[in-house]
C-alpha cells in the first residue's frame, strides 16, 4: 500500500503525516508513506487544496485532516 500526503510542508500537512504514520503503526498495516511537496507534482495530480491524502493513487481527502477513525476506515477500505 502506498499513502501519499501532498502539501507544501505547512502545519496541517505535518500533522496529517504524523497521524498517518502513527495510525498505520497502531493498526499494523504495511504501507509506504510518502510526503509530496513538489508543487508541479501536486498540480499534475489535480491537487487544488492541501493537505491532500492519496491511498494507492486515489484521492481520499483534501483540505482537512481526517479523524483517526476516518483514516482507519480509509486504510482498511484500501487494503
Amino acid at each position: 500500500m502506498k499513502i501519499e500526503i501532498m502539501g507544501t510542508g505547512c502545519v496541517k500537512c505535518k500533522k496529517l503525516y504524523k497521524l498517518v504514520v502513527d495510525t498505520i503503526k497502531d493498526i499494523g498495516v504495511d504501507a509506504e508513506v510518502v510526503k509530496v511537496e513538489d508543487l508541479q507534482a501536486m498540480m499534475d495530480r489535480g491537487v487544488m487544496i492541501t493537505p491532500a491524502l492519496y491511498i494507492n493513487g486515489e484521492a481520499v481527502s483534501a483540505g482537512r485532516i481526517p479523524s483517526k477513525d476516518e483514516l482507519v476506515g480509509m486504510i482498511n477500505e484500501a487494503v
